[in-house]
């Protein structure tokens, strides 16, 4: 059974830049699941938070529970140029010890939910493999694995794949 009862979501503000950079900091250093490869400071990635307005198609959402940030969902340009205005990429990021409870089902579902009446048409998704939580999660709302990129990354020493997902909006 999922136990995700005391997280509740909500938009992410400044008030939770701090949080939000150490979580994304976790993944930076320890893991694969992002191409950064040098931790950032909050201040760093103030441009970052403004991209992600409470309304319109670019949104952040925090699971908050026991008075901390649990996780993150975002949903961000996906290309620069006018013709991909109708897509967006989404990620998810929960903090180490916030996996494996439902977190980021709340998540995404808070956020699919506010993307429902915006004028989107797909979503997309990078996961860095292997990765079969965040495959899992990302099948479960309806995303296919679209593509793949071999051997697109270096990080630890090595090359990683990652598969590209999509989803209908």
């Amino acid at each position: 059974m999922t136990n995700h009862t005391e997280a509740q979501i909500r938009p992410g503000t400044r008030a939770d830049l701090e949080q939000l950079t150490a979580i994304y900091n976790h993944y930076v250093l320890q893991t694969h699941s992002t191409f950064d490869t040098v931790a950032s400071t909050a201040e760093q990635r103030q441009p970052w938070l403004a991209a992600h307005p409470g309304h319109g198609p670019h949104r952040l959402f925090v699971a908050e529970g026991g008075g901390r940030v649990l996780g993150y969902a975002t949903s961000s340009r996906f290309r620069a140029r006018p013709a991909y205005r109708t897509s967006v990429e989404t990620a998810v990021y929960c903090a180490p010890d916030a996996g494996g409870r439902g977190i980021g089902t709340l998540l995404y579902t808070a956020l699919f939910e506010a993307l429902a009446d915006q004028d989107l048409h797909r979503a997309y998704a990078g996961i860095a493999l292997p990765n079969e939580a965040s495959v899992r999660l990302h099948t479960r709302f309806g995303f296919r694995q679209c593509g793949l990129y071999t051997e697109s990354g270096h990080k630890f020493g090595r090359y990683w794949d990652v598969a590209r997902f999509e989803r209908p909006l």
